[in-house]
């Protein structure tokens, strides 16, 4: 550090200064650790990294998840609100508007690219814009690149499935390394989404599955994400039976939500997009 810094504020300052410096390097080192450790390390670094940030499994839970069966609207709502900070809401608007124009401009050749691929490919738009339930039970809609026919739907709605015919080439291909979902950086510009989040569902399933799984709206509590700790710790699934599970995973991130879960989730998304983990 140099001289002035010194002359004008002491050499205690500095000291802190470094100690503050390396305090905040250290959690963020592990947190990349953890995202890109072989699994029986990335595994006890979450589980110490969860520890910390107060987000522990409780006892008779399985990691990481909520018991279904024991919690209800109130709880999962009035833990949600205290653990929120007064600033946790602003910081995290922030953090999304400059992560969704870091993927709309510095991915933009890729952007390029997998819209002239979708073009050549099959007949059809390249974006792809759907109904999805948000905040609060509202409906919006959601862009996506197309990785599908574009008769696809013309049954009516329904889940995608192992080897799914319907999906093309491309759209094979930008579904496992999650590129499809990039144009959603235009829904978090609008507000209408977050970086991380439960993932929104169709309006179609959410009627079914609020019949068939207790507590199902309580997922739209907080806006819908690109990415969340359903999407990190559960494989695709097209079922009610799949979505009471990922359900378990949701609640357990809007239980503990903070700032520090988020950044870990990102890194954790970098792993599962890279690896294709969890497409469909």
């Amino acid at each position: 550090m140099s001289d002035w810094w010194v002359e004008v504020f002491g050499s205690a300052s500095r000291e802190l200064t470094v100690e503050i410096a390396v305090g905040a390097a250290a959690p963020f080192a592990m947190l990349v650790a953890c995202a890109l450790a072989p699994d029986p390390v990335r595994r006890a670094g979450h589980e110490f990294l969860l520890t910390a940030a107060g987000a522990e499994t409780r006892p008779g839970e399985t990691p990481w998840r909520v018991n279904l069966e024991a919690v209800n609207d109130n709880e999962i709502r009035r833990e949600f609100t205290s653990h929120g900070s007064p600033f946790a809401g602003p910081f995290k608007r922030i953090f999304d508007i400059f992560a969704a124009l870091f993927l709309l401009v510095f991915l933009a050749p890729v952007l390029l690219a997998t819209a002239i691929a979708i073009r050549l490919d099959s007949k059809g738009p390249i974006l792809y814009r759907q109904r999805r339930i948000g905040l609060g039970g509202e409906e919006f809609e959601i862009f996506k690149f197309r990785s599908m026919r574009q008769d696809a739907e013309c049954d009516g709605a329904r889940w995608a499935s192992e080897k799914d015919e319907r999906i093309t080439r491309v759209g094979r291909l930008i579904r496992r390394t999650r590129i499809d979902e990039i144009p959603q950086a235009i829904n978090i510009l609008r507000g209408e989404m977050s970086f991380v989040g439960p993932r929104p569902e169709r309006p179609e399933f959410v009627r079914l599955l609020e019949t068939e799984i207790a507590n199902y709206h309580d997922r739209h509590i907080v806006k819908p994400g690109i990415t969340g700790w359903a999407q990190v710790k559960h494989c695709y699934t097209a079922s009610v039976e799949g979505a009471r599970d990922k359900l378990a995973y949701d609640l357990f991130y809007i239980r503990h939500y903070s700032l520090f879960l988020d950044l870990l989730i990102v890194l954790m998304t970098v792993r599962v997009a890279l690896l294709g983990i969890g497409s469909r």
